[in-house]
């Protein structure tokens, strides 16, 4: 596994919270972090089926533009009564003319679970996949998961996405109502993390 040897990693992304986080997460490790706002970079088309896919082609697009290490992650949850869906169209089952609408996406979702009367519980699983490139093309690859289920009605106004629908194993609350700090420390997000951090920066 190559490891995180310089002082400054863009990380591929125009999300402003998903900056905040990564930022905070590598703030022990002394990197200057930049983002593809900050070197005016296009966001690449997604074209991949898998989120180790779309991650690699964000990674990597962004470290071939810039010349440095490049971080980027794809992320959105699974439902194994769905077959899987929406996976990575996580997003797209939210877009509308005026912009996401999540809860419009929810609804599908459990219309959709209920349409094939899926049995209970309604497994789903949170991912998120990283990828760390480098200008060379080499990357590292990692994979975060929470286990749950879909639970209905939508409880919860914390969090976004799908959180009010989405219950963690061994909690009885949803991600949407789970104070920030606590699902941010057994997030799907974290779980990645901390699995680059041993790889890459321990």
């Amino acid at each position: 596994m190559r490891k995180f040897t310089g002082d400054r990693l863009l990380v591929a992304t125009h999300n402003n919270g998903k900056l905040q986080e990564i930022t905070d997460l590598l703030a022990p490790f002394g990197v200057k972090i930049s983002s593809n706002a900050d070197h005016a970079l296009p966001e690449p088309e997604e074209t991949e089926t898998t989120f180790v896919g779309n991650a690699r082609i964000k990674a990597h697009a962004a470290a071939q533009a810039v010349g440095l290490p490049a971080l980027a992650d794809d992320s959105g949850i699974t439902i194994d009564g769905l077959n899987g869906a929406p996976g990575v169209y996580t997003a797209d089952w939210a877009e509308t003319p005026q912009g996401r609408n999540f809860v419009m996406a929810m609804e599908r979702t459990w219309a959709e679970l209920e349409a094939v009367a899926a049995p209970f519980p309604r497994l789903a699983q949170f991912r998120c996949t990283l990828v760390l490139a480098w200008p060379d093309g080499h990357d590292e690859v990692f994979e975060g998961v929470m286990p749950g289920q879909i639970s209905w009605p939508m409880r919860g106004d914390q969090g976004h996405g799908y959180d009010p629908i989405f219950q963690p194993d061994g909690f009885d609350v949803t991600f949407g109502q789970m104070d920030r700090w606590e699902k941010n420390r057994i997030s799907h997000r974290a779980d990645a993390f901390r699995k680059l951090i041993a790889g890459c920066f321990g």
